[in-house]
């Protein structure tokens, strides 16, 4: 993937993201949900930062604070929630939190769903969807490993989806458009 990483957002400096991203080389900082009255205040500075860096696309990855998105950035944040959204997503519902609940129901197939995200849990137009079948007796961490394998290959697959210049919103749904290479070979005519 042709892509910079210009800044890394951790919410809390104690998450193992924080040191992947210093073991790694990258920029990270943290802004602390707690150190701000409101999510307002919170999410201007997170987004403050990414504008200091020019960042054209955020990807959430086991962020776990809402964030307020500024008009700025409508469509230009994804999320990888761990569960084939609408199933077992909104708020609470996060990491293991869903692989247990997908275990106590019973579900036969899980997942991963990448979407934009908005200013409410999980609900953002989605971009990609990956499913898993989940074995009779898979425990909460034999799910959570098996989406975690899926989620490797969609997280990036969207990220490519997104900044191809080919991803299109209708309403609420994301559609792959590709230009008609027929008619771009038409010739013009009065």
């Amino acid at each position: 993937m042709n892509a910079e990483v210009p800044l890394v957002v951790a919410s809390r400096p104690d998450c193992k993201g924080v040191q992947r991203a210093v073991d790694a080389g990258l920029d990270c900082i943290t802004i602390c949900r707690r150190d701000f009255a409101g999510i307002k205040e919170f999410s201007d500075a997170v987004f403050g930062a990414l504008r200091t860096k020019q960042v054209d696309l955020v990807t959430l990855a086991g962020y776990l604070s809402l964030l307020h998105i500024p008009d700025d950035f409508r469509h230009r944040v994804l999320n990888i929630h761990p569960a084939l959204i609408p199933a077992f997503s909104g708020k609470g519902m996060y990491g293991h939190h869903v692989h247990d609940a997908v275990v106590a129901r019973g579900a036969k197939v899980s997942g991963c769903t990448v979407h934009l995200a908005d200013n409410e849990y999980d609900q953002g137009p989605i971009v990609l969807q990956s499913s898993v079948e989940i074995p009779d007796e898979a425990t909460a961490q034999d799910v959570a490993a098996l989406v975690f394998d899926r989620e490797k290959i969609a997280y990036p697959e969207a990220i490519r989806r997104v900044t191809s210049g080919h991803l299109h919103l209708d309403g609420r749904r994301t559609r792959l458009v590709f230009p008609d290479a027929a008619a771009a070979k038409q010739p013009n005519t009065p």
